[in-house]
């Protein structure tokens, strides 16, 4: 049974959620409440928790502050973590603490019960993980080579590795690193080639660095991996790359691009490993077989990186308005401020994201979690066209979607302020903050925009307007009413100087007149 830690400084919340979810049904035990981050803390030391549901915004610590403080004590302990709508963002920063769950509240058993699935899955995985140590050490001398090459895989691209998991594998395979500097090697054939030539460049480069500077190589993906000891100076380096790619052209006649990380500690191994990826996108400015460095990627701008700067609010209030031709027109001037930057894809979707989270944010709140779980696409998108063209879908529905809602909302309270003047039009209190505070309990002001817009006229000289034209239709239905009868019997009271005042202006007769009038 995995525990569970449950924070809220809402007791309302708790209890719901300790109610509603069937914690037996995944394997869970809820051990315990704590309405802020400070008691949080005090009972994870005491109690040690595996799964903690926490709210952000509390009083004492919040969630982040609590996510951090534990995190540097008790790293294995998993997050889930409870955001209003407009603390997405802020969530967000959890993330480098290794927080992979957030939900938008006010969340359901279901969103709450499938991220615990979630969390235990991982958490099964790390158990996995650690069971593998012991496996491989069962089994040391058949699969070394093999656990090598994985093991490079994960420490590149598990951001769950670290100085410890190093320190465990480089005992395990007796790799020691001098000054606990690296370097990262990225090969990439190109044109058509076999599987096996990546296994024939693995085998030339080995030959050429040297055993004692290749600590771990692997092949991954379409590429070849090496992990190196770092050497004091960068030229020979550049040479032996160069005769690895000169052998292996005169071989098989096929050319080769390397990227070289800059060198780190190992730690750093996976950035450095999306780093050489990024040198790998720059391939198409500095031409194919190339050896490229981060220094060659700030070359190709002659040095002048310029921050992409694109302010968002305006599209986003068009979103929310459901005006989707402003929109698409300011999608396709963003997409193209973004191409004529030359940016590659992965770049790009570093701006991209955060402006598909602000339109996200625009939509209904039921769907905006659907939206937000769509950010897992981009990492399928290799181009920046196939970018566009999510972002514009996304869009364009969200748009759609907050057209007709207003469309329907704007015209069912419209049609009931009129039923409502309608009802009320002898009422001499019959006003536009009346009826906003006393029958729909909304906004004047807003009303007042929204009647304007849908009939063309402010709510006062409607309501004057209608006032009289049934005053009209009551005098001539009966020819002698009389002015006080009148003035009482549509909204003037006991003012029917006033009345009269009003109808005249409207018809240019007083009642009077207006009743010997032809």
């Amino acid at each position: 049974m995995y525990k569970v830690l449950l924070v809220d400084d809402e007791r309302i919340i708790v209890e719901g959620i300790s109610r509603t979810v069937n914690w037996n049904a995944f394997q869970t035990e809820l051990i315990g409440t704590a309405r802020n981050g400070i008691e949080a803390a005090t009972f994870i030391e005491s109690h040690m928790p595996d799964i903690v549901i926490s709210d952000i915004k509390m009083p004492g610590m919040d969630g982040l502050q609590l996510v951090e403080k534990m995190y540097e004590q008790f790293p294995h302990i998993a997050f889930i973590l409870l955001s209003g709508f407009s603390e997405f963002d802020y969530a967000r920063k959890a993330m480098q603490y290794g927080v992979k769950h957030y939900l938008l509240k006010p969340c359901n058993e279901n969103t709450i019960t499938q991220a615990l699935s979630e969390v235990i899955e991982d958490l099964e995985k790390q158990q996995s993980q650690e069971s593998f140590m012991v496996n491989i050490q069962k089994e040391l001398s058949k699969v070394l080579p093999h656990a090598k090459e994985q093991f490079l895989k994960e420490l590149v691209t598990n951001k769950t590795y670290g100085q410890r998991d190093w320190d465990d594998y480089g005992r395990l395979f007796h790799i020691t690193v001098e000054n606990d500097k690296i370097q990262l090697l990225l090969f990439q054939i190109e044109g058509k080639f076999e599987f096996e030539h990546m296994f024939a460049i693995k085998n030339i480069a080995q030959d050429v660095l040297g055993e004692s500077i290749v600590l771990l190589s692997t092949t991954i993906g379409k590429h070849v991996l090496l992990l190196i000891k770092v050497t004091d100076d960068a030229e020979p380096l550049f040479s032996q790359l160069k005769e690895i790619k000169q052998t292996f052209a005169s071989y098989y006649k096929l050319d080769t691009t390397v990227a070289v990380s800059d060198a780190g500690q190992i730690t750093d191994a996976r950035k450095m490993y999306r780093e050489t990826l990024e040198c790998l996108n720059y391939q198409f400015y500095l031409g194919e077989g190339s050896i490229i460095t981060k220094d060659d990627i700030e070359r190709t701008d002659d040095g002048l990186h310029k921050s992409f700067i694109y302010d968002e609010e305006p599209l986003c209030m068009h979103v929310k308005s459901g005006d989707w031709l402003f929109v698409q027109a300011e999608l396709q001037n963003y997409f193209q401020m973004l191409a004529d930057n030359r940016m590659d894809t992965h770049l790009s979707k570093s701006y991209v994201i955060p402006l598909y989270v602000a339109i996200v944010r625009q939509g209904k709140p039921d769907e905006i979690n659907d939206y937000l779980k769509k950010i897992a696409s981009f990492d399928q998108l290799f181009t920046l066209r196939a970018i566009e063209q999510f972002v514009t879908e996304n869009a364009e529905q969200i748009c759609l979607n907050n057209f007709q809602s207003h469309t329907k909302k704007h015209s069912f309270i419209i049609h009931k302020m009129i039923l409502v003047i309608e009802e009320h039009i002898a009422n001499p209190e019959l006003s536009l903050n009346w009826v906003a505070s006393e029958i729909l309990y909304m906004n004047a002001d807003y009303l007042g925009k929204l009647f304007k817009k849908e009939t063309g006229d402010k709510f006062s000289n409607y309501v004057v307007r209608l006032r009289m034209e049934k005053a009209i239709e009551e005098i001539e239905k009966t020819g002698d009413v009389k002015v006080f009868e009148l003035a009482e019997k549509f909204g003037f009271g006991d003012n029917p100087q006033y009345f009269s005042q009003v109808f005249k202006k409207y018809t240019g007769f007083t009642p009077s007149e207006y009743k010997r009038s032809p």
